[in-house]
This record gives structure tokens, C-alpha cells and sequence, in this order.
């Protein structure tokens, strides 16, 4: 299997955990978007989604699959999600596609979180994935000094607006031994919205594409 069979065994391989007559939260991303494409072959039992961006959104509506809210909906029984890296205690960098807020937001809700990623993103140490950090205009400058405190070497990521209008920085050349702590050191930063560290709320599965099909490892 090539990378993207991989990323399609492992999408395709999430509907085994998607329930009847759920609302599902959908993440972002090119793994996920193999996701939606096998998700739109039972969207007659789901009754719709909930989205992490824009662009997910825009796909599932172009399969017929109903988009709600996120403030409509009480709770989600999963959350379905790539990653740009992750461990084998499954805290994760994501934030690759600018849409880690949104994807925090719907972890958060949700009972359950499954990962979907090929096995190019298993690590045993994040941080050679530079890691996105999300920020208010405003504050570039100044946080962009606050994260060099913490060792690291942040760059403004040119030309690109989240979908909640803020901008992104990608900071080098952190070793990450405690994700954790880095996560809350960095959300403390004021000017900063969330970072791409999800430690906090880490995943529950993962749905890993390998060369020999989906593997699912459970936290």
C-alpha cells in the first residue's frame, strides 16, 4: 500500500464505530476527507455531522450529508480526526490545515475521539512537526517572543487566515517530553486562541493505515 491507500484503510475503517442515528463530528484534513467520502456511503442512518472547517463542511454538504451547528448539538458520540503526528500514548500535533481550534473545540464535546492517520505519523516524541499555534493579529509579535522563552522557534505562516480570522504560527524545534504541561504553558500566553498540542484531550482510538491494512489500537 501506498501512503494514500493507507490513509483511505484508515478512514474507511472508522465507520466500524460510527452509530445509527448519530450526529458524527468530522475533523480535517486529506485522511479525513476519506473518511467523509466512506461516511456518504451510510448517510441515510446518520442524521449529519458536525464539522471542524470550512472546507470539511463543504464536502460532506456536496455528499448530502447534513452539517448542524455545534451549539445546537448537546454531545457527540465520536470524533473522527487525523493528526499530523502522534505517540504511542496518543497525545498528538495537529494543526496542519489551520483548523486546530475548531478540531479542539469538537474533541471537547465529544465521548470519543478516534484518530485516523497512516503510519508515517506514529512518533515517539513529537515536535519534528513544527507545531502550529493559533493566534490573535494583534499579538503576533509578542507571543512569537514568548514561545522563543520556551525554546522554540516560531515562524508566522505567510498568507494564511483561520476560519475564525486569526493567524497561525508554526514553531521548530521543540523537543516535546511533556506535551501536557506544554500545551497549558502555551494556552497561557495571552494573544494565543489554542495550540496544536492535544495532550489534554488526547485520542481514544487509533485507526492506524499500514502497509497491511487498518490496525486499531485502543488508549
Amino acid at each position: 500500500m501506498n501512503q494514500d491507500q493507507m490513509k483511505q484503510a484508515a478512514g474507511e475503517k472508522a465507520l466500524d464505530f460510527i452509530k445509527p442515528d448519530t450526529i458524527v463530528g468530522v475533523g480535517t484534513g486529506s485522511t479525513v476527507n476519506y473518511f467523509i467520502d466512506a461516511l456518504a456511503t451510510m448517510k441515510d442512518s446518520i442524521k449529519g455531522a458536525v464539522s471542524s472547517s470550512e472546507q470539511s463542511t463543504e464536502r460532506l454538504k456536496a455528499h448530502g450529508i447534513e452539517v448542524f451547528d455545534l451549539n445546537h448539538v448537546d454531545s457527540l458520540d465520536v470524533y473522527v480526526d487525523g493528526a499530523d503526528e502522534i505517540t504511542p500514548h496518543m497525545a498528538m500535533i495537529k494543526g496542519g490545515g489551520a483548523a486546530l481550534t475548531r478540531e479542539k473545540i469538537v474533541a471537547a464535546v465529544a465521548k470519543e475521539f478516534i484518530c485516523i492517520a497512516d503510519s508515517s505519523k506514529q512518533v515517539d516524541l513529537l515536535g519534528t512537526f513544527p507545531l502550529p499555534v493559533e493566534v490573535i493579529p494583534m499579538a503576533r509579535s509578542y507571543v512569537a517572543r514568548e514561545l522563543v522563552k520556551l525554546g522554540g522557534d516560531p515562524v508566522y505562516r505567510q498568507g494564511v487566515v483561520t476560519d475564525n480570522g486569526n493567524v497561525i504560527l508554526d514553531v521548530h524545534n521543540l523537543s516535546i517530553t511533556d506535551p501536557k504541561q506544554l500545551e497549558n504553558q502555551i494556552n497561557a500566553i495571552v494573544g494565543v486562541v489554542t495550540n496544536g498540542l492535544f495532550a489534554e484531550r488526547a485520542a481514544d482510538k487509533l485507526i492506524l493505515g499500514t502497509e497491511n491494512g487498518a490496525q486499531v489500537i485502543e488508549n
